[in-house]
């Protein structure tokens, strides 16, 4: 029986493979773009660590990791600082936090770079110059490719990439929020008083209670969905130059 035939669907076996991929090359992407953040403003603990490291098997949790295989939620290991060690002790904390996000939209904005060569040379093969759908509607190359090609090796690389950039715009927005112990809280550091973090500090149980429940209501859904559009569109309008050049 074909693969694609089956019960379980092209489109999960898809997201299963790109969630691996996210696994072994997205988060340890992350955690590096931390340590090295955190080595550059003085701190070497995550290099004592073993931590400063594309290595995939130095950062994985296998716990987050089986969490992220079956249910799309996971995480790696978070990467030691201390600090004590940083020449500006709040800016370093904030520059190491916001390098991890970082790290995930450039490498989006790398694969959507990608994915428009493809889809352009894709679209060459078949004969459709005028690329109007693709120009106009971003993210719509595997939908195009299978309308014309069916299942091919193309539409199944064209839909990774697609996942693949979804997912790394979704954990850089979602590391972005202000709340312990995201990224987006020691960004937010930066710009807060001590009296405010040991604020923090004081009720961060209460309010990691509050948003867990917030977060497993899908309250955020649409707030986190518009956003990540957002990006989508601004990076799919200033790789708008790809298509032309080639068509030209």
């Amino acid at each position: 029986m074909s693969l694609f035939n089956m019960e379980f669907g092209i489109d999960k076996v898809l997201e299963l493979f790109t969630r691996i991929i996210v696994i072994f090359l997205v988060l340890p992407i992350h955690e590096y773009a931390h340590a090295w953040a955190a080595n550059k403003m003085g701190d070497n603990t995550a290099g004592y660590m073993g931590r400063l490291t594309l290595n995939p098997l130095a950062h994985i949790d296998w716990i987050g990791a089986v969490c992220l295989l079956l249910a799309g939620f996971g995480w790696a290991k978070p990467v030691p600082i201390n600090p004590l060690k940083f020449k500006k002790q709040r800016l370093g904390i904030a520059v190491t936090a916001a390098a991890g996000p970082l790290s995930n939209l450039i490498v989006s904005f790398g694969a959507l770079i990608i994915y428009r060569i493809i889809i352009c040379l894709s679209f060459f093969r078949d004969g459709l110059m005028g690329l109007d759908v693709y120009l106009n509607s971003p993210f719509m190359g595997s939908i195009v490719e299978q309308s014309v090609n069916g299942m091919s090796m193309m539409f199944i690389i064209l839909y990774i990439l697609e996942m693949f950039i979804a997912i790394n715009i979704g954990l850089a927005i979602f590391n972005l929020i202000p709340i312990p112990p995201l990224d987006g809280s020691k960004i937010l550091s930066y710009f807060t008083s001590a009296n405010f973090d040991r604020m923090l500090d004081r009720y961060g149980m209460i309010i990691n209670l509050i948003f867990m429940f917030i977060l497993v209501s899908g309250v955020l859904s649409t707030p986190l969905g518009y956003v990540g559009g957002w990006i989508q569109r601004f990076f799919w309008f200033i790789t708008g130059f790809i298509p032309k050049i080639m068509v030209v």
